[in-house]
């Protein structure tokens, strides 16, 4: 019996038991959870937030689907080490932006440059007139200000704050330091203030800004050096000019991982998730003896509920170098800030490819919607048992996919985690397919649960060789 152990070995049977406890996603039996108030709201098996227990099963990241070649930069403007790409969303209208830069006879130049697409995946460069490039008076070339007033790293977002002013419906942030500017159509755009409004940072990278609901202000993600490796940090401000003093964002950084750009943003289906997708640098490496300089690089994903502290759930690689050589080269694979819908059921991620090669453009990966991660469970059926929770709906909506044995179950536990009469398992539907938001079915005597809206409860997940990427109740 554990009570009768002596108690030094007690104690070093607890120091071993407990971090292991914990590891696996499991809680003293009595342990205090706070009960999470789901309403309707989206959640995605991108953490650990709602999991109290978990056997059998696992998180697992799932790579990007490469389609095809979204932009090829072949302009004369597009130089071999155009970046720092944009990709939002405004109504039926996509929109690209980017840092159209290059050298060539002893200039060097930096642009801003727009393309447009009417569905994400063909992209066009629109001829505008505003900014001719040498002999060339048709450009897509938006802004050609000076690098270090904006075009070196100009990142617009369409401004969803209900106050935002119709001639500054874009906002952005741009130079070194960051500098406001404005603009009503997206095409055409002016300085906001005089001076910079954001002065505390390094800059000299892809520096993202956005409108953010869940605290009702703009809040900036940029890049700072700490002891020497690229980092985060943040700042807010409630009209986009005065800003906050900036503070670090804790992005679980790995000694020697340099996070060259953040690419953070809400995630348009849950918006109560903030995503991030660093570009990871490795400047000791060089894999192509003869390229220029050294380092490669690769992108990573990481999740946050706060904005503040970002969580590393998969800290291997999201997106790799892959076969092809070019790859290999400084600064490529660098994910551009925006996570779009490109279909009913479909999003995309669109990253550069080729950096400092004639051949450089971006890439479209697709995703089934949620589709980052998942709960996963192999032939052998595996379980969760949620936190305590409460919500809003009386049908639940399963992002799901099956093989063809496989199921998906769930069965609804009172708090302390006995089964509720009517919503045990045995009672409870076997589902399976492959859909994005399927009704789960009606439960043995044609019950849905109508009868827990606003009630505390466990979810349990059965799965079995299974994926499970979202849930939420609806009406």
């Amino acid at each position: 019996m554990l009570t009768r152990l002596p108690l030094a070995r007690w104690f070093l049977l607890m120091a071993v038991l407990v971090p292991v406890w914990f590891g696996l996603g499991l809680r003293p039996a009595g342990a205090e959870e706070e009960v999470i108030d789901l309403g309707r709201r989206r959640e995605l098996f991108v953490d650990r937030f709602l999991i109290s227990s978990m056997k059998n099963v696992r998180l697992q990241l799932h790579p990007p689907c490469r389609t095809e070649v979204a932009l090829r930069f072949d302009k004369p403007w597009e130089g071999d080490t155009s970046a720092y790409v944009t990709v939002l969303k405004d109504g039926p209208r996509y929109r690209m932006y980017y840092r159209a830069s290059g050298e060539q006879g002893g200039r060097s130049w930096e642009l801003t440059c727009v393309a447009e697409s009417h569905n994400g995946r063909r992209w066009h460069k629109p001829e505008l007139e505003l900014h001719a490039f040498g002999p060339h008076r048709k450009t897509n070339i938006i802004l050609a200000v000076p690098p270090r007033q904006g075009t070196h790293n100009f990142a617009p977002f369409v401004d969803r704050n209900p106050k935002a002013q119709p001639q500054a419906r874009y906002k952005a942030l741009a130079g070194l330091p960051l500098r406001a500017w404005g603009s009503p159509d997206g095409i055409h755009w002016k300085p906001l203030a005089e001076k910079p409004v954001i002065t505390q940072g390094a800059f000299d990278s892809q520096n993202v800004s956005f409108w953010d609901p869940n605290r009702r202000c703009y809040v900036a993600y940029f890049r700072v050096f700490r002891n020497g490796v690229r980092a985060v940090a943040t700042a807010t401000s409630k009209d986009f000019l005065h800003w906050s003093e900036p503070q670090p964002v804790d992005m679980q950084q790995r000694p020697g991982e340099h996070f060259y750009t953040n690419a953070t943003l809400l995630y348009y289906r849950a918006p109560h998730l903030y995503f991030a997708f660093p570009k990871r640098f490795h400047p000791g490496r060089r894999r192509l003896p003869k390229h220029p300089y050294p380092g490669i690089s690769d992108g990573v994903f990481l999740t946050s509920r706060d904005g503040l502290h970002f969580h590393r759930e998969f800290p291997q690689a999201l997106l790799r170098p892959g076969r092809d050589r070019r790859n290999w080269g400084d600064r490529s694979n660098m994910f551009a800030w925006g996570l779009v819908p490109t279909g009913p059921e479909e999003m995309s991620l669109y990253y550069s490819r080729h950096y400092r090669s004639s051949t450089a453009h971006i890439e479209r990966a697709a995703y089934r919607v949620d589709g980052l991660a998942s709960l996963q469970a192999g032939a052998e059926p595996g379980q969760i048992v949620t936190r305590p929770v409460r919500f809003a709906g009386r049908r639940l909506l399963l992002n799901y996919s099956t093989s063809a044995f496989g199921s998906v179950q769930v069965e609804v536990l009172s708090p302390e985690g006995k089964p509720l009469p009517g919503y045990e398992l045995k009672a409870a539907p076997v589902l399976f397919g492959d859909a994005v938001d399927e009704p789960y079915p009606l439960y043995r005597g044609k019950r849905d649960f109508g009868p827990l809206v606003g009630k505390v409860v466990r979810l349990r997940f059965v799965l079995k060789e299974a994926d499970l990427y979202s849930f939420r109740f609806a009406d």
